[in-house]
């Protein structure tokens, strides 16, 4: 290759990052001028839909576009995340997705994708306790009954899916602490697991604690145990894990959103501001609160330094407590 040639090739290439770079920038700047499609990575009704569709429904407004949700629960959060990881980063786009977006970076010996390279993290946007409940027919009405019971009877406990903190929970507190020898049964999101308690197809589940509400005070499931530090002020009959037997226990299920590698840092930066702006909403912060949410309102940076953080920590429970996927 000639010098010249050299030259031309060096200046059509800094010509062409630059036309992108402009490119990227005009999306960034027209961002958005269509519908945004947020897939949510967990069925209809359980805590990571409730939270899509919260957030969902007030940045509609703020952007001035639609917000389609998107439900593709199973596979511990793994599907959607995967059509995410797999779609056009451009910002119209995003993930929704809870703790198990962490945890099944162990548990699955191929979830689909990085967690570290298919992701920009754009925000936490709340964190919520798990909620252990059982049948209206179990004879257990606290957390060393429901042990008690378990010595018995070999029992089963639903959760929202493989990988889900509500899973790890039980793994953690009911095969490692309690030391029951119990079954998982995997469901694609709270929402089922709750109805198969429900209607009494299995005595136990463990889910995060927003869905449970309205079924915990209609009577249809009874609450056993949540694992924050306190109890929670929408259903303060509830004990702790810790003044069940097990001091300082909790564990918590958070809900986040994602956009792909590649979405233009300036899109990511005002996802990131404008989904803040919507959970900072009176209303909004009312909303997640008597849902049992814990609003977070964290950087780009923070909730990037947050995702390698639990994807350690879960990382090492999965492999204290031999969890695996069923």
């Amino acid at each position: 290759m000639t010098q010249c040639t050299k030259r031309f090739a060096f200046v059509a290439g800094s010509l062409a990052a630059l036309m992108y770079a402009a490119g990227y920038c005009y999306a960034a700047d027209n961002y958005p001028n269509k519908p945004v499609r947020v897939l949510a990575g967990g069925a209809a009704g359980g805590p990571i839909d409730i939270m899509a569709r919260v957030v969902g429904q007030k940045l509609a407004d703020i952007l001035g576009q639609a917000i389609v949700i998107d439900n593709r629960g199973g596979a511990g959060g793994t599907i959607a995340t995967r059509i995410a990881a797999q779609s056009v980063p451009d910002g119209y786009t995003i993930l929704c997705n809870s703790s198990q977006y962490a945890a099944a970076a162990s548990l699955y010996k191929d979830p689909g994708y990085d967690p570290f390279k298919d992701f920009a993290p754009v925000i936490n946007a709340g964190v919520s306790p798990n909620m252990m409940f059982v049948h209206p027919g179990v004879s257990a009405n606290n957390l060393q009954e429901l042990i008690a019971l378990g010595r018995k009877q070999k029992l089963q406990y639903g959760s929202a899916g493989a990988g889900s903190t509500p899973h790890l929970t039980g793994e953690r507190l009911l095969k490692l602490m309690a030391k029951l020898e119990i079954t998982h049964i995997p469901y694609s999101s709270a929402a089922p697991a709750m109805l198969a308690v429900a209607a009494g197809q299995i005595p136990i589940g463990l889910t995060a604690m927003p869905p449970t509400v309205p079924l915990i005070k209609s009577g249809k499931i009874r609450g056993i145990a949540v694992t924050s530090p306190q109890r929670m002020p929408s259903l303060p009959d509830v004990g702790t894990v810790a003044e069940q037997g097990f001091p300082n226990y909790e564990d918590y299920t958070w809900i986040g959103f994602f956009a792909p590698t590649g979405v233009p840092k300036a899109i990511v930066t005002k996802l990131n501001a404008d989904i803040a702006k919507v959970i900072a909403l009176p209303e909004v912060k009312e909303r997640l609160a008597v849902l049992g949410f814990d609003p977070v309102l964290n950087s780009v940076d923070q909730f990037t330094v947050y995702i390698r953080e639990e994807v350690t920590k879960w990382a090492k429970v999965i492999k204290d407590s031999g969890a695996r996927v069923d």
